[in-house]
């Protein structure tokens, strides 16, 4: 474990964790046995990250998640305020469920707004973006733009996570890069000029 990390007094992390070089970890928050932290991620207060999590870096981990085993969040992932990861499809207090733990990816880039839900099994796609509260049931497309309960796709967003608006070719342009984006087969990719 590199020691080129900041660590709040409060903060607890326990032996086997695998933290890279910038990392801060805030007010209360919980490492657990085995969880592997890239550079420059930021994780607030009163986090958990369970055994065997995988974070990229620079993942931004806001106040008050819990990530569980299972989860991996791929580079320049963020994770809001209060949003919520699950492992098992149905839990029983009285039954253990650790053999059935799910696997739950979030690919490079995604952001996940505050209070949403991500049921496991049910990854995540590149640059994609979960409104605030959305409950995801399904796997989410690269560049998707959802929301609701249950999570309906509403469009699609730039890698700067602006809505795209598609012309008749199936091109768009991110209003603050100018980067462009072609829509096919309702699929989207970002394309080079």
């Amino acid at each position: 474990m590199s020691e080129d990390f900041f660590a709040h007094p409060t903060a607890v992390i326990d032996k086997g964790c695998e933290i890279a070089k910038g990392v801060k970890i805030w007010h209360f928050s919980h490492l657990m046995p085995n969880c592997k932290i890239g550079e420059r991620c930021n994780i607030g207060q009163n986090v958990v990250i369970s055994p065997d999590v995988i974070l990229g870096t620079n993942v931004k981990v806001q106040n008050n998640v819990s990530i569980y085993t299972g989860v991996i969040c791929e580079d320049d992932v963020f994770l809001g305020p209060s949003m919520v990861f699950t492992n098992v499809i149905n839990p029983r207090s009285a039954v253990n469920r650790k053999a059935e733990y799910a696997k739950t990816t979030v690919k490079k880039g995604a952001s996940i707004g505050a209070n949403a839900t991500i049921v496991c099994g049910n990854d995540i796609g590149k640059y994609a973006f979960i409104g605030a509260g959305a409950v995801v049931t399904k796997t989410i497309p690269d560049y998707a733009l959802v929301v609701g309960n249950p999570a309906k796709q509403i469009g699609w967003v730039s890698e700067y996570g602006h809505k795209l608006q598609f012309d008749e070719q199936g091109i768009a342009q991110c209003p603050e890069t100018k980067e462009k984006y072609q829509i096919k087969n309702n699929a989207v990719i970002k394309i080079d000029e």
